[in-house]
């Protein structure tokens, strides 16, 4: 996997919910067309199913490593082969899981926090909400981080 350099998240960073369920609650994207695009693009990647979130709300889609696939580390993984999902409406942020460096990158360029869950060590500490894009411009970031969230997933 090529190494990111990811350009600063313009603004504050949104408000989200302390604790579980993580959610943004602000700075969603207007344009609902943007979240089409991402959805679509991340579950033409090869090798990925989707299935609801067996970790997250009622409603969430797993981008969930197929069984066919070989698999990376486990700490690559939320639970069994989930690696990333998408929040349903009105939350459209999402969680995933970054190799460590990036992880650390993504959240002090402002794309990302650690999940409250992390922070207790419960899942890995590399699992990050994603926020929402508002733009095409984020659009683009946004589907980059989740790439590297799914290269983590396989083995190099």
């Amino acid at each position: 996997m090529l190494p990111l350099s990811l350009p600063r998240r313009a603004g504050s960073p949104p408000r989200t919910t302390p604790s579980n369920p993580h959610q943004q609650l602000d700075q969603l994207p207007w344009d609902a067309s943007l979240r089409e695009d991402l959805v679509r693009w991340a579950f033409a990647l090869p090798g990925v199913v989707e299935q609801p979130s067996g970790i997250s709300v009622p409603g969430a889609r797993a981008l969930v490593l197929d069984e066919d696939e070989p698999a990376g580390p486990p700490e690559a993984f939320m639970v069994g082969r989930e690696f990333a999902h998408f929040h349903p409406e009105p939350d459209l942020s999402m969680h995933a899981i970054l190799p460590p460096d990036l992880a650390a990158e993504a959240i002090d360029a402002g794309w990302a926090e650690m999940h409250p869950v992390a922070r207790r060590g419960l899942i890995p500490p590399t699992a990050v909400m994603l926020f929402a894009p508002r733009d095409r411009t984020e659009l683009e970031v946004v589907e980059s981080l989740l790439r590297a969230s799914y290269e983590f997933a396989r083995p190099a």
